[in-house]
């Protein structure tokens, strides 16, 4: 009986240890890709957050001229851009982050039709949808 119970410990701590490994290079991949050297952290501090940023600071001061409109289109792109890198290389861990990935992509390609159109205050909606996505995936992700 003995025997048994310790065939069965091992067995669970094995299952245990499978799962763990199994789980942990999935999780791993949101600190950096697998080929490329850009860490997630560095693509979040020096793409992500100055161009969201930026958009927000220039569709709350409402574009004055086409110069500004620019601006803050080339913002959207980039966000937009930003959404394909954080699927690239082996980041993506789970449907949380592609979720928010694909969120990203729709709402900044909508930001930057209502940009196209000079329509403000539909840039700023689409915006803030774009960002409740990138809160989900760092309520999930960001330590």
């Amino acid at each position: 009986m003995k025997r048994l119970l310790s065939v069965s410990s091992i067995g669970v701590v094995g299952i245990v240890l499978v799962t763990y490994f199994a789980i942990h290079p999935a999780t791993g991949q949101i600190k950096q890709g697998k080929e490329r050297p850009l860490k997630t952290s560095q693509l979040m501090g020096g793409l992500v957050a100055p161009n969201c940023g930026a958009l927000k600071k220039g569709l709350d001061a409402g574009p004055a001229d086409e110069k500004a409109w620019k601006s803050v289109a080339t913002n959207a792109a980039l966000l937009n851009e930003a959404s394909h890198i954080v699927m690239a290389d082996g980041r993506c861990p789970d449907g949380t982050w592609a979720g928010a990935a694909k969120t990203l992509r729709e709402c900044s390609a909508a930001v930057l039709k209502a940009i196209d159109e000079q329509d403000v205050e539909a840039a700023k909606s689409a915006f803030g949808a774009m960002t409740k996505a990138c809160g989900e995936c760092h309520k999930a992700h960001k330590k």
